[in-house]
């Protein structure tokens, strides 16, 4: 709080005013660096998630230009910095599948992977089902198949859940967001683990090793590292309480709601607080707007195309039927989640559903609306 109510000293300034800026974004990146397995002077402050994620991926390919590899079930912050980066160098973008659950195909990486190869990234946690990725085999094929590529990974969904420095073995660049764990928005870092050449995108100042130019979110950083010590903290007993709270969600659902599926199969690992179905003669944009008049906060698919409402490309690239992927519904849970949070969710999502299905059967305000 401090840092947004007064003390606005400039960390690269000389004055005492500045000093104390320079300790506690030192101070920041020192809790931050230990939570993802490399030093200080190794983790590069971001304005979030987005941000990390195209540092690494356009970063990489400006300066060491190469194929680069991404999955098909990546965060759109990876997969059109991919794309960006193809255009740019005139260097090939390589995708790779997943399977019915969201996991990376690993015959497919196997097949992308040659010395040509620049950059592999695959995230940890999918940002929608909440798949939790073999990221140790695919570390293992990398540096098997493609000696000479950097391995990043985007951690933003597993920092709230997960030890990001054991989980993320095996990657060189790590990027977490600080909003997905209870810090502020518009705050993120880029964790180098091994020694990575990047071409900088933003051009100025020497600021962080000269690999982003610009002031540094002081405020911004301080409230992620405080955020991240403390869900570091909590993990064990969290991971378990909320984990309990969403199988009880999900199965409730299942059970009060006739046509709906879960979207990831029993006994692939998931993320604690991801619930994601698939509900049958319903359409997600009049679904979500009618749970949000009920006071229950959901999404479709990810959060930054919630306003477009698209087709998610995850669905897509796991098979999903067009038909079912209307009818796509995620519930997120986090350390703010009760169990009267589940009741409510159990009790308005069966009422929505079975509002907009005779709605569709008899066409009311609803579906002219959507027309």
């Amino acid at each position: 709080m401090p840092w947004l109510s007064g003390a606005y000293g400039n960390p690269s300034g000389h004055h005492s005013v500045a000093a104390a800026a320079r300790t506690a974004l030192d101070q920041a990146r020192d809790v931050l660096a230990g939570a993802l397995g490399t030093v200080p002077g190794d983790l590069v402050v971001t304005s979030g998630g987005t941000e990390s994620d195209n540092l690494a991926v356009l970063g990489r390919a400006l300066l060491a230009p190469g194929a680069v590899v991404v999955g098909a079930v990546e965060h759109h912050a990876v997969l059109n910095a991919g794309r960006a980066a193809s255009q740019l160098t005139g260097q090939p973008l390589r995708t790779v599948g997943a399977d019915r659950h969201g996991r990376v195909d690993l015959s497919e990486l196997a097949k992308a992977l040659d010395p040509t190869v620049s950059l592999v990234s695959v995230q940890l946690v999918n940002n929608e089902l909440g798949t939790v990725q073999p990221f140790a085999d695919v570390a293992a094929l990398v540096r098997r198949r493609a000696p000479r590529a950097v391995l990043h990974t985007d951690a933003v969904q597993a920092a709230p859940w997960f030890d990001v420095a054991v989980l993320a073995e095996g990657a060189d660049l790590v990027s977490i967001s600080a909003h997905k764990f209870g810090g502020p928005q518009g705050a993120g870092a880029l964790a180098f683990r091994r020694p990575v050449e990047l071409a900088p995108l933003l051009h100025g100042g020497p600021q962080e090793r000269e690999r982003r130019a610009g002031t540094q979110n002081v405020a911004g950083a301080v409230g992620m590292a405080a955020a991240l010590a403390a869900v570091r903290a909590a993990a064990p007993r969290e991971a378990v309480r909320v984990a309990a709270l969403r199988d009880r969600l999900a199965a409730g659902l299942l059970e009060r709601v006739p046509g709906s599926v879960l979207t990831v199969g029993p006994g692939v690992p998931t993320a604690p607080g991801h619930c994601h179905v698939l509900i049958e003669g319903v359409d997600s944009e009049e679904l979500l707007f009618m749970l949000d008049t009920m006071g229950l906060a959901a999404s479709a698919g990810a959060a930054c195309a919630s306003g477009a409402m698209e087709p998610s490309h995850v669905l897509r690239a796991i098979g999903t039927a067009p038909e079912a992927a209307r009818g796509a519904l995620r519930l997120t849970l986090g350390h703010t989640s009760t169990d009267e949070d589940v009741e409510q969710a159990l009790e308005v999502v069966p009422r929505a559903v079975a509002s907009l299905r005779s709605v569709g059967a008899s066409p009311g305000p609803l579906a002219r609306r959507s027309a």
